[in-house]
């Protein structure tokens, strides 16, 4: 294989699947990027088993097709230390490929393409079309609320739910829970519930664009794939039931606020600076008219803040981690945000006043 290619043509596509790329890796192979070369372009592909990343680039010129698998460290440190406009070419043969640009020559040790893994995937069972944009959306609404390396392994990742025209999107660590839905314009034939591992959620929260253009969803009995922008990222599906989270939504809450969004988030992150390092609790005193928050540490330092709130109900004292509380007003674009509450030992729903796609729970502290 031979091509010459200009530097930004190279290093764009290798900044994004160098992302998929493990520092530490259990077959050598892993480490390496495959790049395949036609007379049309080129395409690199990555992978750590479980997700698979391909994307196309431009060549300049494609002197003899063919592929290979290059270092992707060492490939993308090279590009980056390489001068805006340089042209390369790569002559791979054999074990080794010879990158030239201008008077600069550098050797690198290749593995054989044909030993390049990729993930087996079974026929697609349902195909689903959805901007980019709204796609995008629904998932920074919900990402942040997955939990991370919990031994509850169908947790480390999103519920993808597909049935009555819509998507719905859940996510919950055990403290807190994400619950959004996409419409469809055509509903499926096919009713599926996947989940899908955190790194694809936040592999894809990074490809996706913040637009119109569509995103194509293939989902199989054990795969994901995501098409968007030429770009296809394939994934294998966590292997699990997700736990009845309809049956932990609240109901029936009879202490119900309105509260301008960024206001509260504001007074939380001034009050969450004296809260306690370890439990980031946070308490919230609701009487008419007023909500007062609060928090304090080991040090016996304290914050108290006040905001004018429209509420008429009984008085309520109830506490919860302040950085749930946070990230919730943070995910949310609304102006303001309804708090529907119960008594102290009953978790919390936040919703959007006007309505809205968007649900979030989360579970008290003990003050």
């Amino acid at each position: 294989m031979k091509i010459s290619v200009e530097r930004n043509q190279l290093l764009t596509p290798l900044q994004v699947a160098h992302a998929v790329v493990e520092r530490r890796q259990t077959l050598p192979i892993l480490a390496n990027v495959l790049l395949t070369a036609t007379e049309h372009g080129f395409r690199l592909s990555a992978t750590d088993l479980e997700v698979e990343l391909s994307v196309p680039g431009t060549l300049d010129k494609c002197v003899a097709p063919g592929a290979t698998t290059l270092p992707a460290r060492k490939l993308l440190d090279l590009c980056r230390a390489l001068p805006d406009g340089t042209l390369l070419t790569i002559d791979a043969s054999g074990d080794r490929a010879t990158v030239r640009a201008g008077r600069s020559r550098f050797s690198l040790s290749t593995l054989p393409a044909t030993e390049f893994p990729g993930i087996d995937v079974t026929a697609d069972e349902l195909t689903l079309e959805l901007p980019q944009r709204d796609l995008r959306r629904a998932i920074e609404a919900t990402h942040f609320a997955m939990a991370q390396q919990d031994v509850r392994y169908y947790l480390n990742g999103m519920l993808f739910e597909i049935n009555a025209g819509k998507v719905r999107l859940v996510a919950t660590d055990g403290h807190r829970m994400a619950i959004t839905e996409l419409p469809l314009e055509l509903a499926p034939e096919l009713n599926r519930r996947i989940i899908v591992p955190r790194k694809t959620v936040i592999e894809a929260l990074r490809l996706l664009s913040d637009d119109e253009t569509p995103a194509r969803l293939c989902v199989g009995v054990d795969h994901l794939t995501l098409s968007a922008a030429d770009i296809v990222f394939k994934s294998k599906v966590i292997d699990g039931s997700f736990p009845d989270y309809e049956r932990v939504v609240p109901r029936n809450q009879d202490k119900v606020l309105d509260i301008d969004r960024l206001a509260l988030r504001d007074a939380l992150n001034r009050v969450a600076i004296f809260a306690n390092e370890k439990y980031r609790s946070v308490r919230l005193q609701l009487e008419p008219n007023l909500l007062r928050l609060s928090a304090n540490n080991a040090e016996n330092e304290d914050a108290e803040d006040e905001l004018e709130v429209e509420y008429a109900g009984a008085s309520l004292e109830i506490g919860f981690n302040v950085s749930y509380l946070i990230d919730v007003l943070t995910a949310l674009r609304s102006e303001s945000v309804r708090l529907h509450l119960s008594d102290p030992g009953s978790s919390c729903l936040l919703t959007e006043p006007a309505g809205g796609f968007n649900r979030y729970v989360i579970m008290p502290m003990r003050l």
